[in-house]
């Protein structure tokens, strides 16, 4: 085959035999061990939901809505891309089945397809087509994860689309990567490939012949098993990857590496030979399996039912943990469960829960639910000087709890949570007030100017940060004055000072919160400042309260 000339290439993820496989990751991965070989990577998700976005799906169903610099609101593998490459994605790294839909109709209304019937094909598989190449403009490869698994109805018109791009890019740039599950059957002791088979045979009726086979299982792959799903799947040996469960996903770029697939895919799309240079990648494997002392950390939450909700924000205090030299393990404590509690001071199992750890995150989120769990939480940490990190929603709580226990403002709260309030120290957004409720909250990068002698100038080293955003509701100016006299630090505004977007606490080891999203700006090997200081600060507060001596000296050497 002749080498073609230089363009895009594309590589497609798709998977089968069940959901949760880890598709965002496999393809994360895949965009990793390309960097390192010095490629230009960018990647986007399609997802076959018939929503715009995936701003007004429910997380504790779908996950975390992940925001991108430009206010996209994605699907959580964003998130996952961005920290594997490290780099900003934007609107059109994200695509839904409505977006497309909505754009054909559109296309329709206003005659540009001349009179004809419109149809699946050619109509919305070359609309979703179109988005593909813009998306990967300018990119050596553009990674593509196909959502959903090989069968569902909602997905065709996409497998269509990729099966096309073929035809229509050439062969020689086009590859497609399938992941599939190679069960363990306990009673036999063996693993059985059919249902990778079985899902290869589904991807094939759509006239797609996947180029690699990704396999995860939670045992070891024999070369039989190998040499068997090459044979029946039509895929080299070479290409056929065992994936096995690991204790940290960022280890995958390097398995993939040591199978050879950066090598396969390079020579399979006519791509130049590189060395890849995973130094950085590798030192980041070896400091987060290394033994560490541990801390932990609560993150008082309501959508409990799906721990990925909060992916982003787990993610971060991982890798502020990492730059510590400890291991930073998360508690979920049960908002609602707070709540149960009578008095100031809980004292049910939820409380119990507070007092068992080294510091407290209040992340984002929407409703009354379990909110005034949250505040007494907030409470917890400031009275007891619990280190203390609030996001979006918790920047609101503390405000509320501030504001009621310390301000004297015994009814404050925020207009979301009781509308009737008589002090609503958290308010909508002027531009928000006859803003029907959906996708149209404030999203994406806007900047803050900082205080100079604040927690938060100290973490950032400069007063100017852009950071992401996702509200519509803001501290009330109306009360600055009154709980800035009572003490409350206005650590960082809008550069025009009209939106608080950092509140904090003075003499207290670390009290922050912001209006942003910190999480969706913090890397494995490169943590947010905001968390990075915010676990500092926890791991101090761990050696003061230790009494064990070796514990207390394994700690202070971090």
């Amino acid at each position: 085959m002749a080498k073609p000339s230089a363009k895009t290439k594309f590589i497609f993820i798709t998977g089968g035999v069940v959901s949760g496989l880890g598709k965002g990751i496999t393809s994360a991965s895949i965009g990793n061990i390309l960097k390192a070989r010095g490629f230009r990577v960018s990647m986007q998700k399609c997802d076959p939901y018939l929503n715009t976005d995936s701003g007004t799906l429910n997380p504790a169903e779908h996950g975390e809505v992940f925001v991108t610099h430009d206010g996209a609101e994605t699907d959580l593998d964003l998130g996952h891309y961005e920290r594997f490459i490290d780099i900003q994605l934007d609107q059109r790294s994200s695509l839904m089945s409505g977006r497309v839909l909505a754009s054909v109709i559109e296309n329709e209304r206003a005659g540009k397809y001349l009179g004809k019937t419109v149809q699946i094909i050619p109509h919305v598989t070359a609309e979703i087509q179109d988005r593909l190449i813009e998306a990967g403009e300018g990119s050596d490869v553009h990674l593509v994860e196909i959502g959903g698994t090989v069968g569902d109805y909602e997905s065709m018109a996409f497998a269509e689309a990729i099966r096309q791009m073929k035809r229509r890019l050439g062969a020689e740039n086009i590859l497609y990567v399938h992941l599939v599950y190679v069960p363990y059957l306990k009673t036999s002791k063996e693993l059985k490939t059919k249902p990778a088979q079985n899902s290869v045979r589904d991807l094939r009726e759509v006239g797609i012949q996947p180029d690699v086979l990704c396999v995860r299982s939670d045992h070891e792959l024999s070369e039989s098993a190998i040499e068997k799903l090459s044979l029946y799947c039509d895929v080299d040996a070479r290409a056929v990857v065992p994936l096995m469960t690991l204790p940290t996903v960022y280890t995958v770029p390097l398995v993939m590496e040591e199978y050879g697939l950066g090598d396969y895919i390079t020579e399979r799309l006519f791509l130049p030979k590189k060395t890849p240079n995973f130094t950085n990648w590798q030192a980041l494997v070896r400091k987060i399996e290394a033994p560490k002392p541990t801390v932990t950390v609560g993150i008082v939450a309501k959508y409990l039912a799906n721990e990925d909700t909060y992916t982003s924000v787990v993610e971060a205090v991982k890798a502020a943990g990492w730059h510590h030299g400890v291991d930073a393990k998360i508690s979920w404590i049960d908002a609602e469960k707070i709540e149960e509690a009578s008095g100031s001071q809980p004292d049910t199992k939820g409380a119990e829960q507070l007092r068992a750890v080294d510091g407290l995150i209040v992340p984002g989120g929407f409703g009354s639910r379990g909110t005034e769990g949250k505040i007494k939480a907030a409470q917890y940490a400031r009275l007891e000087e619990v280190p203390y990190l609030g996001l979006c929603l918790g920047l609101h709580i503390a405000v509320i709890e501030f504001a009621r226990n310390v301000a004297g403002l015994r009814a404050a709260n925020s207009i979301e949570l009781d509308p009737k309030t008589p002090h609503p120290v958290i308010d909508l957004m002027p531009d928000q007030r006859d803003v029907k409720l959906g996708g149209s909250m404030r999203l994406g990068d806007y900047p803050t100017r900082l205080g100079r002698k604040t927690h938060s100038y100290t973490a950032y080293g400069s007063d100017n940060i852009t950071e992401r955003h996702r509200h519509r509701y803001e501290f009330n100016n109306t009360y600055r004055e009154q709980l800035r006299k009572a003490g409350l630090v206005i650590a960082g505004t809008s550069p025009n000072r009209r939106l608080v977007e950092i509140i904090e606490l003075p003499n207290h080891p670390f009290f922050v919160a912001s209006q942003f999203h910190p999480e969706f700006l913090s890397r494995p090997n490169r943590p947010h400042p905001l968390f990075r200081d915010f676990i500092g600060a926890v791991v101090r507060s761990k050696v003061d309260t230790l009494s064990d001596t070796n514990q207390k000296a394994a700690i202070t050497a971090t």
